[in-house]
């Protein structure tokens, strides 16, 4: 699963690339964690939206409404159950991606490991997307298993879409786009590095738990 990824190309590049125009303002960090805005493309435009949907919890004390947690992250084989089902018909988006992390190593010394594809600067993520009264507009990863290349970190990847399938998923029959949820099969690069998986100062902005429906 996916907790924390890149983007990190500027918008005359993302708009070159998607064919569609940024929309003004479009502000968004180079690491994007679940709460945080990042780029989506839909539609005609591409924007920002909040990562995660908001799932609100109630307190097992006092049974009152709890701080919503962002469901950033959708498995592929829940997207016709019903807290994805109307996004998944209606609501399929793109989202721009230069590398995505995993956490390595023992607990409390975990570090981050990116992966990314070679020799592209940005590529394509499943998404799908809703309104919500918590955020405004929102959106969640599609996950597929993860390929070989990665299984020694995590079992679980993004669903890397190829450049001929942008539109299939965007604009297809659910039926179709479905069969776009496919692990993988191209090359990974992987950059094993000694920066530390939780960055304290880099998560001020947000203290909300991830979460996987």
């Amino acid at each position: 699963m996916c907790n924390l990824y890149r983007m990190t190309s500027g918008n005359a590049e993302i708009a070159n690339l998607f064919g569609r125009p940024v929309v003004s303002g479009a502000n968004f960090p180079a690491e994007v964690y679940p709460g945080y805005s990042g780029l989506v493309v839909e539609g005609d435009s591409v924007r920002t939206m909040s990562w995660g949907f908001p799932l609100v919890l109630k307190s097992k004390k006092t049974g009152a409404p709890l701080k919503p947690n962002p469901v950033n992250n959708t498995r592929e084989d829940k997207l016709h159950t019903a807290f994805w089902r109307d996004s998944f018909a209606k609501r399929r988006c793109l989202i721009p991606v230069t590398a995505w992390a995993e956490a390595e190593g023992a607990k409390g010394r975990m570090t981050r490991t990116w992966y990314s594809l070679p020799e592209q600067d940005v590529f394509a993520v499943a998404g799908v997307w809703r309104p919500t009264s918590e955020w405004g507009d929102a959106y969640s990863m599609v996950m597929v298993d993860g390929c070989e290349m990665m299984g020694d970190v995590h079992d679980r990847m993004p669903t890397i879409l190829a450049h001929e399938d942008w539109s299939r998923w965007i604009d297809g029959p659910p039926e179709e786009a479905f069969t776009l949820c496919q692990v993988w099969e191209g090359p990974l690069a992987v950059d094993r590095t000694p920066e530390p998986w939780f960055n304290a100062s880099a998560r001020t902005a947000s203290d909300a738990r991830p979460t996987l429906l």
